[in-house]
């Protein structure tokens, strides 16, 4: 995609909800249930995170670190800022401005670029945020019958919607359907110049 998206303000529900499997708890009771989950993976499998306190989680625990292969973050949760220590698990960090409520343009090529990569990247948002990555994020990777690949991010309690979502992590299979699911919240986005 060659352009940025913003979410329109009477759309802003569809973005609060799981896109994935919500492992609901806090992160002690999430983690070890994560580890559970992907122990019990016998085929092969790519891990890609996106947001602070799940990198950091991922990164801090030994058996998690080795799966990552891309992280997204801001430096930020709860709009204060977070030490994430990723030093020595990078091969390649790059850093990009990814306005407040957008996707911009330059995200799609970035995330792409990196996925192809061998590389274990770090991806980090200087100004503005990381949460609405998931999107180009899903529709990169591609679909492959011998290799899963699974978006992993973090999911705040929701109190003032339709339904209340609980806090947890989400763990979202890149699969044919939810690539037609981001293929359409897209469609309700405004597109920027």
């Amino acid at each position: 995609m060659n352009k940025s998206l913003a979410i329109p303000p009477n759309k802003r529900q569809i973005f609060t909800e799981p896109l994935g499997y919500l492992i609901s708890g806090t992160r002690k009771d999430t983690i070890p249930r994560v580890v559970k989950f992907l122990k019990g993976i016998s085929s092969e499998f790519n891990i890609f995170i996106v947001g602070d306190i799940v990198t950091q989680d991922f990164l801090s625990d030994d058996f998690l670190k080795t799966l990552v292969k891309i992280c997204i973050i801001d430096g930020k949760t709860k709009r204060e800022k977070i030490i994430i220590n990723f030093e020595g698990i990078f091969d390649k960090i790059i850093e990009f401005k990814n306005p407040v409520g957008i996707i911009h343009k330059d995200s799609w090529s970035i995330i792409r670029q990196s996925i192809n990569s061998e590389k274990k990247t770090l991806i980090k948002i200087i100004e503005g945020e990381e949460d609405l990555l998931v999107i180009p994020l899903v529709m990169e990777i591609l679909v492959k019958k011998k290799v899963k690949n699974f978006i992993i991010y973090g999911q705040p309690p929701i109190t003032d919607s339709k339904i209340k979502i609980d806090e947890g992590i989400v763990l979202v299979e890149v699969t044919k359907k939810i690539k037609k699911k981001i293929s359409n919240i897209i469609k309700t986005m405004n597109i920027l110049s």
